[in-house]
């Protein structure tokens, strides 16, 4: 009888052993979690950064242009890997340097990167023991950029994250989108995890401080199931609880923010945190041929779109094997910094709109004489907040001067231009059907000109 007691209380706790077990969720406070993410939700952009050894063919193979995305040349292109791997001995990035990259970053306004510390094909661009295909041991350059990058970072106040492909790995022994094509890529899934992945994981957690990184951005969880994803998991954990993972792991573990990628949902991700990531041509790693750059006008459009439905922007650059960011990619980072330099308070530390998704229809629909309307039509506008601030991002600039939007449910006390330094007072109209806004006949700006609106 007494056994039977006993074997009646164990079966009763193995509900709660398991649940404990299979957490997949990071146990803190709501409050704890706050501070956590504070100073993500207060950057809302940053800078991604796709480098590494497919920045020597840049889209070529024999000779013959590749089909998709750079840095996936070895898988499109079936590359064999004692091939793709001679690709290394040309890798020597002498004109990289880790002050001018972080220069670019913040001059643009963004305040962390995210580099690549593996992709998919293996490569560690970094000093890595677990596997010797790595920057240190297999390139001329024989340097770790991520140290050079971290002290960069530290230098001029950027926060800087890890991209770790964690589970595609077509030279270690990882998993491969659309099968293996090379006998030499056979391996157990479970012998790279425990050999390459969690060691290098544990480097680059420990090798660039306490603080470094500050993100890591796992990716594509092929063939992840619980027991891998848990013990990579588990490492993140021990050494860096702080640490903001994305949603990317596998096996059932949530992370810390949604990812969506190439696109800007419609509603965002209300009560998680989000970060649209996309690139600023068709390709994250280098593609020599890949010279359909999105415009200044799109970039910051797109920030304040993604502001304003309260995400973060990490956008893209793909670096040469010479160790340069292209130039149109800092052209119009250029161009997006000196936006921000001006604008840049109607995005840092923002929350969402208050008029709903798409920032809302417009309650007022007159039409002048000549059956034009008198206000600007929605989808011509954003909208982000502070405490007793309301940012309007106007992208098109009504004809007759005259701005509507919905109702303010607080009492609005001023308004102005933030272009304006004097921060001179716009006329407006305010009742409980909505706002009227008295602009200057020309804006500000040609790109997004932005409003705001003090409340009590």
């Amino acid at each position: 009888m007494k056994q039977f007691f006993i074997i009646v209380a164990l079966a009763a706790l193995l509900p709660l052993a398991q649940a404990q077990t299979n957490q997949t969720d990071k146990v803190e406070t709501k409050e704890q979690r706050d501070a956590r993410m504070a100073w993500w939700r207060d950057a809302k952009f940053g800078m991604f950064i796709h480098w590494g050894v497919y920045s020597v063919p840049a889209g070529y193979y024999h000779g013959q242009p590749v089909a998709g995305i750079g840095e996936w040349i070895m898988n499109r292109g079936k590359i064999p890997m004692a091939e793709y791997q001679q690709f290394a001995r040309e890798f020597n990035p002498t004109n990289f340097n880790a002050d001018q990259w972080v220069k670019i970053a913040k001059n643009a306004g963004m305040k962390y990167i995210v580099i690549t510390s593996k992709h998919h094909d293996g490569f560690a661009m970094f000093c890595s023991r677990a596997s010797q295909w790595n920057i240190c041991d297999t390139t001329p350059f024989g340097r770790d950029p991520l140290k050079e990058l971290a002290a960069a970072c530290r230098k001029q106040g950027i926060r800087l994250g890890f991209y770790y492909s964690q589970a595609q790995d077509w030279n270690n022994g990882g998993a491969a989108a659309g099968g293996k094509w090379d006998p030499a890529q056979e391996h157990s899934m479970d012998d790279y995890i425990d050999r390459t992945a969690v060691p290098q994981v544990r480097e680059i957690l420990t090798n660039y401080g306490p603080d470094i990184p500050a993100v890591l951005w796992w990716d594509t969880p092929r063939d992840m199931n619980y027991e891998r994803a848990e013990k990579l998991y588990r490492v993140t954990q021990e050494l860096r609880p702080d640490l903001i993972e994305n949603n990317r792991l596998g096996g059932g573990f949530k992370g810390d923010t949604e990812t969506p990628e190439q696109h800007i949902p419609a509603q965002g991700y209300p009560g998680r945190d989000w970060e649209t990531c996309m690139t600023m041509n068709n390709t994250w790693g280098f593609k020599r041929d890949d010279n359909n750059w999105k415009s200044t006008e799109t970039l910051i459009r797109n920030l304040c779109d993604i502001a304003s439905k309260g995400g973060n922007y990490l956008l893209n650059v793909g670096p040469t094997s010479e160790g340069l960011i292209p130039p149109p990619s800092v052209e119009r980072l250029a161009e997006v910094g000196g936006w921000m330099r001006t604008n840049g308070e109607a995005i840092y530390g923002t929350g969402p709109t208050p008029f709903g998704a798409e920032a809302g229809k417009l309650s007022e629909t007159d039409k002048d004489k000549n059956g034009k309307p008198k206000f600007i039509t929605a989808w011509d506008w954003r909208c982000t907040t502070k405490p007793r601030k309301i940012y309007l991002h106007i992208f098109k600039w009504p004809e007759h001067g005259k701005f509507g939007l919905p109702a303010v449910k607080t009492k609005i006390t001023r308004a102005y231009l933030l272009a304006d330094p004097k921060q001179r007072k716009l006329k407006y109209k305010q009742t409980d059907q909505g706002v009227t806004l008295m602009l200057p006949e020309k804006a500000p700006d040609a790109i997004a000109s932005v409003v705001c609106l003090e409340t009590r």
